[in-house]
C-alpha cells in the first residue's frame, strides 16, 4: 500500500534515470517515492556504457558496487561495413576535464537493480509492480497521480518513464522524429567470435545502407547483437518481426563470419519500434522530464543510460532548489531544459550525419585534420555535458564542413561502395 502522505518528489520509473533522480533527491533531504511498473531484475537493452558515464558512477559513489557486476572492459569502439574484412578501431582518450578513458559493457538487469537499490538505501520509497494510470493534477507544489496501488500526492513530478513518456503523453508534447523512424531487433548470443586483448571488449558497429548492427560483449560467454533498420524495410520484405535479426545477419558477410558458431539464447528476437522522439518543453509547472521520457536518441552511440542518469541528477538538483526557493522556478526550469537540449542536440546532430554514407567514408578513413576524428570520438565517449567544450565544438563544426565538401564538391577520402542488405542476398546454402 502507498502511504497517505504528500511526498516532496514523485518519480515515475525505476530504471537508471529514475533511480538516479530518486537517489539524488533522497541524499538532498527530500522525501521521494518511486513508481516502477515492472519488478527488478528485468530485461532491458542498452548494455554499452560510455566513459563519461563511468565518471558519473564515481561521482555518485557507485563505482565500487559497479565493479562487483560481471562486465567486459571497454576501451574504444570499432566500425566496419557489412561486407568488410577488418573493422576500424578507435580508442577513447581522457575527457576534457580528466574523465576516464575507459568504460564497460554489461547486462542491464543487475545494473538497473543496483542503482534502484542504492536509491532505496538512501531513503527513497520504491514501489515496484506499480504503474501510473493517470496524472490528475500537475502544477507547482501540487501533483496528484492515480496508480495501480492507489493515489499518490507530491510537490513535484520527475517523469523517468522511458519511451512510455507518461507526462509527455498527458501533456500532448511527445513528438516522433520522422527522419529517425527505425526499429531495433536484438537478442543475446553465445559463441560469437571475439578479438584478442583489449579489442575483445570493443563494441563493433556493422554498417549497411539500410541501417546498422551492434555487437556488444556482455560477459565471458554472452554477446548482445542487434539490428537497427528503417521501419518499412522488414515489412516490405515480408519478414516476421521476430525473425528480422536472423534475416539481417544471414545477408551480412562480416556478421556471418564472426557468428558462424553462435547460438541465440532466445528462440526469437526482441523488437523495439519508434524509439526516437522529443517531449518539449523538458520542464514545466510541477514537472521535470528525465532521460528517455524527455528525449530518446537513436542508440548508435550508446548514449541512453548516460543521458538518463546525467539528466536524473540534474533534475533532482533542480527540483530540490525549486522546492526550497519557489520564486526561482522559471529560471531553474529554463536551466534544466538547456542542459537536456544542449547535450542531446549534439548526439542528434551526430546521429543524423552518421546515416550519410559520406560520414561513414570519412570516419572509416581513420584520420583527419586538426584532430576532428578525436572530437567525434569524444562525443562517442559522452563528453558533451552540459555542452561540449569549445575545443570540441569548433572541431565538430569543421568535421561537418569537411563532410559537406566531401559529398558535394570533391572527395576528401577514398570512396567506398555502399553495402545494402536488400541487394546482398542471403548466404549460399
Amino acid at each position: 500500500m502507498i502511504a497517505d502522505t504528500t511526498y516532496d518528489a514523485a518519480v515515475i520509473g525505476g530504471g537508471p534515470a529514475g533511480a538516479t533522480a530518486a537517489l539524488c533527491c533522497a541524499r538532498g533531504g527530500l522525501s521521494v517515492i518511486v513508481l516502477e511498473k515492472d519488478t527488478h531484475p528485468r530485461f532491458h537493452i542498452g548494455e554499452s556504457f560510455l566513459p563519461r558515464h563511468y565518471a558519473l558512477l564515481r561521482e555518485l559513489g557507485l563505482l565500487d558496487r559497479f565493479h562487483t557486476l560481471p562486465q567486459v572492459p571497454k576501451f574504444g569502439a570499432s566500425f566496419v561495413m557489412g561486407n568488410g574484412e577488418k573493422a576500424r578501431d578507435f580508442w577513447f582518450k581522457p575527457g576534457p576535464h580528466g574523465e576516464e578513458s575507459h568504460a564497460a559493457s554489461l547486462e542491464r538487469a543487475p545494473f538497473d537493480q543496483m542503482v534502484v537499490s542504492a536509491a532505496r538505501e538512501a531513503g527513497a520509497v520504491v514501489h515496484e509492480s506499480t504503474g501510473v494510470r493517470s496524472i490528475d493534477r500537475l502544477g507547482d507544489g501540487d501533483v496528484a497521480l492515480t496508480t495501480t496501488a492507489g493515489p499518490v500526492r507530491a510537490r513535484v513530478l520527475l517523469d523517468a518513464s522511458g519511451q512510455g513518456a507518461v507526462a509527455g503523453r498527458h501533456l500532448g508534447t511527445r513528438r516522433q522524429l520522422p527522419d529517425l523512424r527505425r526499429v531495433a531487433y536484438y537478442s543475446h548470443f553465445t559463441g560469437v567470435e571475439r578479438r584478442e586483448g583489449r579489442l575483445g571488449g570493443s563494441p563493433i558497429i556493422v554498417m549497411c545502407q539500410e541501417g546498422w548492427f551492434w555487437v556488444i560483449p556482455l560477459d565471458e560467454q554472452r554477446t548482445s547483437v542487434g539490428m537497427v533498420i528503417g521501419m518499412d524495410i522488414i515489412k516490405a520484405a515480408g519478414i516476421a518481426p521476430d525473425r528480422a535479426l536472423a534475416w539481417g545477419i544471414e545477408r551480412t558477410p562480416y556478421l556471418r563470419r564472426i557468428m558462424a558458431g553462435a547460438r541465440a539464447t532466445d528462440e526469437r528476437n526482441h523488437v523495439t519500434a519508434d524509439f526516437s522522439h522529443r517531449c518539449e518543453p523538458f520542464a514545466g509547472p510541477g514537472y521535470f522530464l528525465v532521460g528517455d521520457a524527455a528525449t530518446f536518441v537513436d542508440p548508435i552511440f550508446s548514449t541512453g543510460v548516460c543521458m538518463g542518469m546525467m539528466s536524473g541528477r540534474a533534475a533532482a538538483t533542480a527540483a530540490a532548489a525549486l522546492l526550497r526557493e519557489p520564486r526561482r522556478a522559471e529560471r531553474l526550469r529554463r536551466d534544466y531544459a538547456r542542459f537536456v537540449d544542449g547535450s542531446s542536440s549534439v548526439f542528434f546532430g551526430m546521429v543524423r550525419r552518421y546515416y550519410r554514407h559520406g560520414f561513414r567514408e570519412m570516419f572509416l578513413n581513420g584520420t583527419g585534420p586538426c584532430g576532428v576524428h578525436d572530437a567525434v570520438i569524444a562525443v562517442l565517449a559522452g563528453h558533451v555535458f552540459p555542452r561540449p567544450v569549445f575545443a570540441l565544438r569548433w572541431r565538430l563544426r569543421l568535421f561537418k564542413t569537411l563532410l559537406d565538401i566531401h559529398e558535394r564538391i570533391r572527395p576528401l577520402v577514398p570512396k567506398q561502395p555502399n553495402f545494402s542488405l536488400l541487394t546482398a542476398g542471403p548466404a549460399a546454402a
